[in-house]
């Protein structure tokens, strides 16, 4: 039986018991049914769960992704840029009391008028974002 098996090698065999290198480790074992999974496996043969190997960075990287987002949001892709830039208009207006401080009623004034132009900024990209939505429907 020996020669038939000729690139018979020891260390590729499933079977073999875990050595004291290769420990088990937490995203060796299933968070469902604490089977462990077999090398390379996406998804646990028992219960059928998906591996979370980096459970953290894996769903913040799925956020990250524009058609992940697109059909999250239900947007197409310029609604959802021009609703990226309206958030970011209104985190602009927020900010504006923080960064600048406002010693006179002039200083005052001018740092309104800065939140006003920020929240306006804000409006048209939302309004933009609402009117390429509805124009790619028709």
């Amino acid at each position: 039986m020996a020669e038939v098996a000729r690139n018979y090698d020891e260390s590729g065999e499933y079977w073999k018991p875990v050595t004291a290198e290769r420990r088990n480790t937490a995203s060796d074992v299933c968070q469902a049914c604490g089977t462990d999974y077999p090398l390379g496996a996406r998804f646990c043969y028992v219960c059928g769960a998906e591996r979370t190997s980096s459970g953290r960075s894996r769903n913040f990287s799925r956020f990250l992704d524009i058609a992940v987002l697109r059909s999250a949001l239900g947007l197409p892709t310029l609604s959802l840029v021009a609703f990226f830039a309206g958030i970011a208009c209104m985190i602009a207006a927020c900010l504006v009391g923080f960064i600048y401080s406002a010693t006179t009623l002039i200083d005052w004034q001018a740092v309104q008028l800065w939140r006003v132009e920020w929240l306006l900024a804000g409006i048209a990209a939302f309004l933009l974002g609402n009117l390429l939505k509805n124009s790619s429907k028709v």
